[in-house]
């Protein structure tokens, strides 16, 4: 492979996100945005936005509560017939502080990697455009 296919999206996690006390968001969360990564990333190589198949490794490294702006990124890293591996990162890049008021946050200098992954889409040969 000779250029690096990458993605990113950073979005807030909302009131909404947050499933467990304390506003803490849930892992499961995190796996869902490396979904919306890998679509893009299918898209850009394949220009269409293939089928997840299995995560190999998924972990948990820090908690993540609402108000926190996540950076899910991805990375294709081999590129088979139909088959692409990837990894994905997801890092605060914000924290709420509600401690100090409502609406206090911090930006984070350095980001706080929350939860990695690995994993493999499959573009059917059919439809893939590109």
């Amino acid at each position: 492979m000779e250029e690096k296919i990458t993605s990113m999206i950073r979005v807030r996690m909302s009131a909404k996100d947050a499933h467990y006390g304390g506003n803490l968001v849930d892992g499961a969360h995190m796996v869902h945005l490396y979904g919306d990564v890998a679509t893009e990333l299918l898209i850009k190589y394949d220009g269409d936005e293939g089928l997840f198949c299995a995560y190999d490794n998924v972990e948990f490294l820090a908690p993540t509560y609402a108000g926190d702006y996540i950076e899910a990124v991805g990375e294709i890293t081999k590129i088979g017939n139909t088959s692409r591996k990837m990894k994905f990162e997801a890092r605060k890049v914000i924290v709420a502080r509600p401690d100090i008021s409502a609406s206090a946050a911090d930006f984070l200098e350095e980001p706080i990697v929350v939860a990695r992954a690995t994993g493999t889409c499959v573009t059917p040969k059919d439809c893939k455009r590109k």
